[in-house]
């Protein structure tokens, strides 16, 4: 066989073909004060060192004792020393310490998880590499990788499906399951579906030649191990197969066209990151020859089949609003439950008036059977079968992430290693895409970079939730908190709920529930994109915000049965787990009542800015560690300022969902190259904060009262600051006037439609597919009296 191994001419030729030159051509502009560096952090935390360790649990006490010493030295004296001040001032301190006390308990959070994620990374091993190819050389369980996308550029989905195919994994399905509406009307949305259809066939079709040698090495090198007659140069011709797959992952990365930080970072991590693995057991097995040794035979052939495991993957696209059968909730949680509810299962493709339904038939299959990717329905001909394998496991995985190289295989190990067998799932937080063009999605990815941190940290608690962007899952428990109810004849199961908009938070505590746990791996392995402007982050942070109070109540439910089980809980995990779902809550009306009201001056004190100092110099100590600056605390203290209106608007629909039991719906991220227009109201509500402060700032200094006015300076000036940066001028004006235009436009009133006429349809023009599936529910008129008329039929 050849050496050389043909890359098809590139597959982003192929996609982008399809798609209109200005979504190929455009790229963000670069903006003053967005990141410089594009090299992403090390997989491996670096190990804290003592003092660090130290420092962490001393930040913690000094904030336990400043908060204690305000209430003693401030609150309790000014009750005490002012008997007769009136009821406004006792509302006024209760108020005040109320909202003190939480945002206090939040920072007091952040330190715990912290402290947390430090004795992980401190307590950290990685696993060899060669005790994970010894575990997996006769695995037998595989994993089916889930993407689901929804109006995706076809390039930001096609990375994401390579970053999985290429995965490390013996036995690996990877199904992309769109959810646009299978016909569209416009063209321009009829070749970006045509163009992400086709990404599955493509890559398969890329894949089939490196398999196909690599297959065929590896059953050679068997068969020559069967039979004891195997070369003497077995060493070298693995060296050339290992060479092979290096240059051809290089020649891919060659041919691939990097627009921005994201293509840059599928370049250099994802394809190169795994060509600079195979060239480095490369060394080690040239090091060998040249030292005349040689590796055992059981370990060249779990060499052997780390090349397979690469490109043997089988890639397929599932389209659920193709089938009448299942749900098209619009969310990505009814997306994964249709697919999963198919799985181990064989269904039949019956035509109906309403389209195609899927009826389930025996497992097996039998003639006809296809796999699970989409097929025309052919005219005339027997309905085909569509088989659904099932596997052990379930990768989740939004079509704007990237996964490394060895994802799979490191929590697959971790899942199967022994303590870990009620792990329903383990993930690793994503972290954010370096190199940011934009100065709101570099803040924004340093948030992401924080919250990778925080949530190590709570899995140190056991108090881990699950993050959407992308986990691994066994589907055994999945099994164990399905709900399967009917609608219109079919059965409809739901493994991840869609109550709220944040799926994962509350599957977390359904599985909770049942006596599974979560895990976060303490490694980086995978990116998600982070929005690189305001109007997109609004919609995102908006969903985040929105969901958390509803699911406090299943909360209480989960703690009561493990009071029941006996079951120990932790303190530490319950104040956790009510910050992670509340705090966004409480942090946003308390910020407003610090904004809004002017508070007696009596109740400031330096304390309060002590007991908040651990926070942000621990914060800014994180995001020096992942790589920003420590001054971008303040940054996010203003990025925050002007996502207050977000946070509250998602707050309050939460509590008109609790309130109404409307269910809110579900907000996709908008991952498009052009900017995304923010509504009016979070445009204009950050000027407001900007104002109110300057108003506070005179009359607080008319009055002497001085604590105020340096509070409201500091609102104000990083307030606007954070205006020119993440929003803008221009977009602020441009936002605000498509708002108003929005505001002014009135739909014209359509006009009464008359009642038309019963027209009647001779037995050839009747649908009768409709009469016999729907029976009366569609008929409008019975059969006419008369032996002429008994042969039609009325229809509205």
């Amino acid at each position: 066989m050849s050496d050389q191994l043909v890359l098809p001419r590139s597959d982003a030729d192929s996609v982008s073909g399809d798609v209109s030159g200005d979504q190929k051509g455009a790229v963000r502009r670069r903006q003053w004060g967005a990141e410089k560096r594009s090299e992403p952090l090390s997989i491996v935390h670096p190990r804290p060192s003592r003092r660090k360790i130290i420092l962490g649990r001393v930040a913690i006490l000094v904030t336990v004792a400043a908060w204690t010493s305000y209430v003693i030295s401030t609150i309790l004296r000014e009750l005490a020393n002012n008997p007769n001040a009136g009821f406004r001032f006792q509302i006024e301190t209760i108020s005040y310490l109320v909202v003190v006390t939480f945002l206090t308990f939040s920072a007091l959070m952040y330190l715990l998880a912290r402290q947390g994620a430090l004795y992980r990374f401190r307590d950290h091993s990685r696993v060899p590499r060669g005790e994970l190819d010894r575990h997996f050389a006769g695995h037998s369980e595989g994993i089916t990788v889930l993407v689901p996308s929804y109006a995706e550029e076809p390039q930001v989905v096609r990375a994401t499906l390579w970053s999985a195919a290429l995965q490390e994994f013996p036995d690996l399905k990877v199904v992309l399951l769109l959810d646009d509406p299978p016909h569209p009307a416009d063209p321009a949305d009829r070749a970006r579906l045509d163009a992400t259809r086709a990404l599955t066939s493509e890559i398969a079709a890329a894949l089939s030649v490196p398999a196909a040698r690599f297959n065929a090495a590896l059953e050679r090198f068997r068969r020559g191990k069967r039979t004891g007659s195997g070369s003497k140069d077995e060493l070298s011709t693995l060296i050339a197969e290992y060479e092979a797959a290096a240059r051809w992952l290089e020649t891919m990365a060659a041919g691939e066209q990097v627009d921005d930080h994201v293509d840059e970072f599928f370049v250099d991590l994802v394809l190169m990151g795994l060509a600079r693995e195979l060239r480095l057991v490369l060394l080690g097995l040239d090091a060998a020859a040249a030292q005349h040794a040689s590796p055992p035979l059981d370990r060249i052939e779990e060499l052997y089949l780390r090349l397979t495991w690469i490109f043997n993957a089988s890639t397929e696209t599932f389209e659920r609003k193709k089938y009448a059968s299942l749900s098209h909730e619009a969310n990505k949680a009814m997306n994964l439950n249709a697919y999963i509810g198919l799985m181990g299962h064989s269904w039949r493709k019956e035509t109906t008036a309403d389209g195609v339904i899927l009826r389930k038939v025996s497992d097996g299959g039998g003639p006809g059977v296809v796999d699970a990717t989409d097929v025309p329905e052919p005219a005339g001909e027997p309905d085909a079968v569509l088989s659904v394998r099932d596997t052990e496991y379930l990768l989740t995985l939004d079509a704007d992430s990237l996964l490394l190289r060895d994802y799979c295989l490191r929590l697959v190990y971790f899942l199967e290693s022994a303590g870990n067998e009620r792990v329903a799932v383990t993930q690793t937080p994503y972290s954010s895409f370096r190199g940011a063009p934009t100065r709101i999605e570099r803040v924004a990815g340093a948030t992401t970079d924080i919250q990778h941190i925080l949530h190590q940290g709570m899995t140190y608690y056991g108090a881990t939730f699950w993050v959407g962007a992308n986990a691994v899952i066994r589907k055994r428990a999945l099994e164990d908190i399905v709900e399967v109810e009917n609608s219109g004849g079919f059965e409809i199961r739901t493994y991840i709920q869609d109550r709220t908009v944040i799926e994962d938070t509350e599957s977390s505590i359904d599985l909770g529930q049942h006596g599974w746990t979560l895990v976060n791996y303490p490694e980086r392995l995978s990116y998600s994109a982070t929005p690189p402007d305001f109007g997109s982050l609004v919609v995102q942070r908006r969903r985040w915000a929105n969901g958390g109070l509803l699911i406090l109540p299943k909360l209480w439910v989960q703690l009561r049965r493990r009071r029941a089980d006996r079951r120990a809980i932790l303190f530490r995990e319950v104040l956790l787990r009510v910050n992670y779902m509340a705090s966004i809550a409480w942090a946003s009306f308390g910020l407003l009542f610090l904004l809004a009201y002017p508070y007696d001056s009596r109740l400031l004190s330096p304390i309060v800015f002590l007991a908040a100092l651990p926070y942000f110099l621990a914060m800014g100590s994180d995001l020096r560690d992942c790589g920003h600056r420590f001054s971008d605390i303040l940054r996010i203290y203003g990025f925050n300022l002007v996502l207050l209106p977000v946070n509250l608007a998602g707050v309050l629909k939460s509590l008109q969902q609790a309130l109404t039991g409307d269910k809110i719906p579900f907000a996709r991220t908008p991952k498009v190259k052009d900017r995304t227009a923010a509504p009016a109201i979070y445009v204009l509500t950050p000027y407001a904060i900007v104002v109110f402060s300057l108003v506070t700032v005179w009359r607080d200094a008319q009055l002497g009262n001085w604590g105020n006015v340096a509070f409201a300076s500091v609102n104000a000036i990083l307030a606007a600051g954070a205006i020119r940066a993440y929003i803008g001028v221009i977009n602020s004006a441009v936002d605000m006037f498509l708002g108003m235009l929005s505001w002014l436009y009135v739909a014209p009133r359509s006009k009464a439609v008359k009642e038309s006429p019963v027209v009647e349809k001779t037995v050839d023009e009747v649908d009768w597919e409709t009469i016999l599936y729907h029976g009366d529910r569609r008929l409008n008129r019975d059969l006419r009296g008369s032996t002429d008329r008994r042969r039609r039929v009325a229809v509205r």
